[in-house]
């Protein structure tokens, strides 16, 4: 298991200060290679986060990531294993905490998932268990290794990419409906039994945006059904999650937030 990390350059640091707060704050994004998760990655660098970005295959992309956090001003490392691998990812979590035993992860972002569309009469047992695996499955793989800090310092933020699908249901997508439906009611749930503890759990629900995940769909279709007409961009997806991420959300907890541009 490698660690890459890119750390801050001279004139990024201008205090020992601004240094310390840099490197004890750390956010997990997952698949956070692409799309809305590097976006994610890159406005929680900008908010002082060193970044720990997992993905699951595409090293170009991933490194290209770290450059982009670098560029904002931060530092990141690249943590790669499947979330929907319970031992994987397992090992991969355990080993990051072993080798930076006076550090804890305040921030995780719960956003790797996939897509395998079809009409449930035709849908291939393959496609309901892929993607139950890699949007519900690995919520539980992921957030369970890193609670047991989290609660003994009485500070976290989890924040789970839920969907428009996971809340009205689109057909085609069964099983990415109820995943994410899934992903929704379990950040409510697990949201009571951390508020005690100071931690919060929210749930972001992106409508249609301009990532990989919309790729052949019909886009001037779906602009009409829009009321704002166009897509969403991460960017606008990760200004969410870094409200979310910040003090400033101290008080919502539990909540589902859409961001989709008016469709309902």
């Amino acid at each position: 298991l490698k660690f890459f990390t890119l750390k801050p350059s001279n004139k990024q640091i201008k205090t020992a200060s601004n240094f310390e707060y840099l490197m004890s704050k750390y956010a997990f994004v997952t698949g956070g290679s692409r799309g809305i998760g590097r976006a994610v990655c890159v406005k929680l660098a900008r908010m002082g986060f060193c970044v720990i970005i997992n993905y699951v295959s595409n090293d170009a992309a991933a490194q290209e990531t770290l450059r982009l956090v670098q560029d904002a001003g931060g530092s990141g490392e690249l943590l790669k294993f499947d979330v929907a691998d319970t031992e994987a990812t397992v090992k991969a979590i355990e080993g990051w905490q072993d080798s930076h035993p006076d550090d804890y992860v305040e921030v995780l972002v719960n956003n790797a998932g996939v897509r395998r569309d079809n009409l449930m009469l035709w849908m291939e047992q393959d496609d309901w268990f892929k993607v139950m695996a890699t949007d519900l499955n690995s919520f539980y793989n992921v957030t369970r290794k890193f609670l047991q800090p989290m609660v003994s310092h009485r500070n976290g933020r989890i924040i789970n990419m839920a969907s428009l699908s996971g809340l009205k249901g689109l057909p085609g997508q069964t099983n990415y409906s109820a995943a994410k439906g899934g992903l929704i009611a379990a950040t409510k749930a697990l949201a009571q039994e951390l508020a005690p503890r100071k931690i919060t759990v929210n749930a972001v629900a992106p409508g249609f945006v301009v990532t990989d995940m919309v790729e052949g769909l019909d886009e001037a279709s779906l602009k009409a059904q829009i009321p704002a007409r166009r897509f969403g961009k991460p960017e606008e997806v990760a200004a969410l999650v870094g409200f979310l991420a910040s003090p400033d959300s101290s008080y919502i907890t539990g909540q589902v937030i859409s961001i989709n541009g008016g469709l309902y």
